[in-house]
């Protein structure tokens, strides 16, 4: 497991790594916290791993990724580009790789539209059962996303319940998940 964080003052945000406790949100940030179930067994565990470690989710969502690395690492730097107009800058802040656990999240950069931090973490419960939960806390940076309040955030819930949607379609045989 890896446990490291980039310089906080980079960030646009003060709790850097806080996403690691799944039920914390500072104060004045909207949490976000989304549990897909995307199948069974060390196989597919394998494959949503990896689809998550090296972007390949991400690019299958159909979102532009400019990664300064080919896997999440910390203090790597990551432009997601939504809708080919809007750049979001992120930098990871930590990673996870265990035998039942694997993911990464990132923390805002300047520039970003919204400011705080997003997790996606893949894990295979006792059962066998491999989840994706996407956690997150933020409030709006630009002007765009602060206006849109609560439809910016349904927004946000439609995004992190298509990561799970198409991880899982990655990640199981036929992509029909088990």
């Amino acid at each position: 497991m890896t446990v490291s964080y980039p310089d906080p003052q980079d960030f646009t945000y003060a709790d850097v790594g806080a996403t690691r406790d799944q039920g914390f949100c500072p104060p004045g940030f909207h949490p976000l916290n989304v549990r897909t179930r995307l199948g069974e067994g060390e196989d597919v565990f394998r494959r949503a791993s990896e689809a998550v470690l090296t972007w390949e989710m991400h690019r299958a969502l159909g979102v532009g990724i400019d990664a300064g690395a080919d896997r999440a690492a910390p203090g790597v730097d990551v432009t997601v580009t939504l809708a080919g107009m809007i750049k979001a800058p992120c930098r990871v802040v930590w990673t996870v790789e265990e035998p039942r656990r694997a993911g990464w999240a990132y923390g805002t950069l300047t520039g970003h539209p919204e400011c705080g931090e997003e997790s996606f973490v893949v894990d295979r419960t006792g059962d066998g059962t491999v989840w994706l939960t996407v956690n997150a806390f933020s409030r709006g940076a630009k002007w765009y996303a602060r206006a849109g309040g609560p439809a910016t955030r349904g927004l946000q819930h439609a995004y992190a319940r298509r990561c799970g949607s198409v991880l899982r379609n990655l990640a199981t045989p036929g992509g029909a998940g088990t």
